[in-house]
């Protein structure tokens, strides 16, 4: 059974994906991902499929982790029988309460850490998902691999995740499916990052980074939590709302330290991001 949840593991995140070419995409990859999405549902048995479909049609999160022994999407506690059920992963659980698909959570996955600061509050706009020491000014002419792990350090180093490497690694992957590029920023990131809220950092590269064929100099790494993945769409409208003038990208590219980038993040965000 452990292979028909890796399937449906899949199949979420190509849904999820192919959801984020809908609200920002030009639409030219919607067929190879409807292409990959029937051929893995094929791979599903009859039961799991019945479930799946069941489930989809309620919403487009199908499975949640088991995070700390309760469903990573609702919150609730799952009985002890239960989780171990899931830990064994011989039998499809769904959660009691929101009735999802519950699979054990990755032991080396990276994690949400980040604990709430009194200099934070109240936190309104972007600075509810990012902060100063997120922002990384000057990227250089990276690999895409390497401008991911070098915002995922600046994630485990200022306590906001867990695991860096395994983030990198995830990001790595989402891009192999589908690159995260779009004219000239890029939107990596990790769906899946549970133990608190979503974690956004940025930088910037004066000389541009060569992504999947595309040039690039400003990227947006973001760790999301499964719960938030439809409010995660919504955000990355509202940063590629944003950052469309030539004069916002300009001004960020421009920024000599992390506090002027920070300070031009919020502003520029201020309208777009609620």
């Amino acid at each position: 059974m452990k292979s028909q949840i890796n399937i449906m593991r899949q199949l979420q995140e190509l849904v999820l994906t192919r959801d984020e070419h809908h609200q920002t995409g030009d639409g030219s990859h919607l067929d190879s991902l409807n292409e990959s999405i029937d051929e893995l549902q094929k791979k599903l048995d009859p039961q799991s499929s019945g479930l799946y479909s069941r489930l989809y049609k309620k919403s487009h999160i199908v499975l949640a982790s088991m995070s700390n022994g309760c469903c990573s999407v609702c919150g609730m506690q799952v009985p002890i029988a239960q989780a171990q059920q899931v830990k064994l992963g011989q039998h499809l659980v769904a959660c009691s309460s929101c009735g999802r698909i519950l699979f054990a959570d990755d032991a080396d996955a990276a994690r949400n850490v980040s604990e709430k600061s009194d200099r934070d509050d109240p936190k309104t706009g972007i600075s509810r998902f990012s902060a100063e020491e997120l922002m990384v000014v000057d990227l250089g002419a990276m690999s895409r691999e390497d401008a991911i792990a070098t915002l995922a350090k600046a994630m485990e180093d200022n306590h906001f995740i867990s695991n860096a490497d395994s983030l990198v690694s995830s990001a790595m992957d989402r891009e192999a499916v589908l690159s995260t590029a779009m004219d000239d920023i890029a939107f990596p990131h990790v769906r899946g990052v549970e133990g608190g809220g979503l974690t956004l950092a940025m930088g910037v590269s004066k000389d541009g980074i060569d992504w999947a064929g595309e040039t690039v100099h400003i990227v947006f790494l973001s760790a999301i939590p499964v719960a938030v993945s439809a409010f995660y769409l919504r955000l990355m409208a509202g940063l590629a709302q944003a950052f469309s003038k030539k004069e916002v990208r300009a001004a960020a590219v421009a920024a000599k330290d992390s506090a002027a980038l920070w300070k031009m993040l919020v502003k520029a965000t201020r309208h777009a991001v609620k």
